[in-house]
């Protein structure tokens, strides 16, 4: 469903298991907008009952059940560019 590179993978878990995130937090998924303008977004949060728990390559994440069929095949990427460096989120 969700594919991680190794670096993404890594920045992610780095910051779950950071002091300030507090315990029961996982990566969340999802979406913003609609239909052809949604944005994909990335957060820390806890899940709800509307969401799907799972967990990639050993990484929490947590979907709203409305958002599962927008992210399959999503890849999560983390670059550095001159502009700065952060998660990308590619769709094939």
């Amino acid at each position: 469903m969700i594919v991680f590179t190794e670096i993404a993978k890594e920045e992610i878990s780095k910051t779950l298991n950071s002091p300030q995130v507090p315990d029961g937090y996982a990566l969340r998924i999802g979406l913003k907008g609609g239909a052809c303008s949604a944005n994909y977004l990335l957060g820390l949060d806890k899940a709800t009952e509307q969401d799907e728990v799972y967990e990639v390559d050993g990484v929490k994440v947590v979907i709203d059940r409305k958002h599962l069929m927008y992210l399959i095949g999503v890849k999560i990427d983390y670059t550095q560019t001159e502009a700065g460096m952060g998660f990308v989120i590619l769709k094939d």
